[in-house]
């Protein structure tokens, strides 16, 4: 009866190397339960994303100053917990210590937390794996950092313009509001002839008068909602940017804007040893603008059919619309020597130099096209006004 153990023994061992393969499995199972605290975070309310918003960068910042300086992981976000005061960043805090301290990595942690994108999950994957962390960290805030300044820089010129409309909306509404059908009475009143302009803004004043309580209100809320339908909402919001890129002055800034970043996000993210790939899916990733947007899925999907940049530049229709022909040339020069990364970095420079320019000129032509628009405004008003005045004072003599 012994032998029979013996070589039941043997017989075992082909059903054990089948047991190992299913153990990968866990590993690509992870994801979805790791991702649970995700819904967690969806719950927040829009005003909590917006104070996330503020302190997500200021989480980023501290973590690379901190995990630069010597100390772990654990104990940086101990001291960063200390200093948050939203209660909805310090529940994420508290789940990601949570995380790390059972295992996680720190970039599988802040995936979860949904706040982040995926070209940070990328630079903080890469560095964890490196031994880079605290220097990608540091790419994340310095990106951060350029985004804030590209949509301060756009917000900037288009703040005087915006406001000088507003008012103008504000003003020319009150008059017709409140002073035109004054004035249509009184010249209603008067056996005249009243000219055109006149009796277009006599025509205003009444409509006013009968309908200002319900058109006025009704007029600003359509207003603000196509406003924010045509620039604001993600997939309409190409619309709007059709209508910014009609404009030479702000097509040139929005134009100068992306490069700085193409060149900026692609550098320093080959820089930081991310594929070229994955750079410009993340590059895909951050910029808004629809027409950029489609020219580097282009690129993505030549380079991961193994051309080059000269190709795919080649084969794009448009191409000249959206990178200057010298550019291009530089790009291919440097991809062929080896110096891509390098060269995109000092192609972001002198994009970033040249914004500070264009910002400065697209004020000085836009204000007095503006004051023109208003001027104009005003003169139409005066005219229709003192035109019956002359006629009156003729009509006595």
């Amino acid at each position: 009866m012994e032998p029979n153990p013996k070589i039941n023994q043997p017989q075992d061992f082909p059903a054990k190397p089948l047991q190992p393969q299913p153990q990968p499995r866990p590993s690509f199972q992870a994801p979805p339960s790791e991702s649970e605290p995700e819904p967690k975070v969806k719950k927040l309310s829009f005003f909590s994303r917006l104070m996330i918003g503020q302190e997500k960068n200021y989480f980023i910042e501290n973590l690379s100053l901190l995990l630069a300086s010597g100390m772990n992981i654990l104990a940086a976000l101990e001291a960063i917990q200390g200093e948050i005061r939203s209660a909805p960043m310090l529940k994420i805090l508290t789940q990601l210590k949570k995380e790390v301290e059972e295992g996680s990595t720190i970039w599988r942690a802040l995936q979860n937390t949904g706040l982040f994108s995926k070209n940070t999950i990328s630079l903080v994957q890469i560095g964890e794996k490196s031994g880079r962390l605290a220097e990608n960290l540091e790419i994340v805030s310095t990106q951060n950092q350029k985004e804030r300044m590209f949509r301060s820089k756009i917000y900037s010129a288009m703040l005087y313009p915006i406001i000088v409309i507003c008012a103008t909306l504000v003003i020319g509404i009150g008059i017709a509001w409140f002073i035109l059908p004054k004035l249509a009475m009184t010249f209603s009143q008067m056996r005249l002839q009243l000219p055109l302009p006149t009796r277009i803004m006599i025509a205003i004043g009444n409509f006013f008068a009968h309908w200002g309580i319900i058109v006025v209100p009704v007029s600003i809320v359509v207003f603000i909602f196509l406003v924010l339908l045509v620039f604001v909402f993600p997939k309409t919001q190409f619309i709007g940017q059709a209508i910014l890129l009609r404009f030479p002055g702000i097509k040139r800034l929005m134009q100068e804007v992306e490069l700085s970043r193409f060149g900026y996000v692609l550098g320093t993210l080959l820089d930081a040893g991310m594929s070229i790939v994955d750079a410009l899916d993340s590059l895909n990733e951050i910029t808004s603008l629809r027409i950029y947007q489609s020219f580097y899925l282009h690129l993505k999907h030549d380079t991961e059919q193994g051309d080059s940049f000269k190709k795919s530049f080649l084969s794009y229709r448009g191409i000249n619309r959206l990178i200057p022909v010298p550019i291009q040339q530089m790009i291919i020069s440097a991809e062929q020597s080896g110096r891509l990364s390098k060269t995109l970095l000092k192609i972001a420079d002198m994009f970033e130099s040249k914004i500070e320019v264009t910002t400065k000129n697209l004020s000085v032509i836009l204000e007095p096209i503006l004051l023109l628009v208003v001027w104009v405004g005003v003169a139409l008003v005066a005219f229709a006004v003192i035109l019956p005045i002359y006629s009156l004072i003729g009509g006595i003599k």
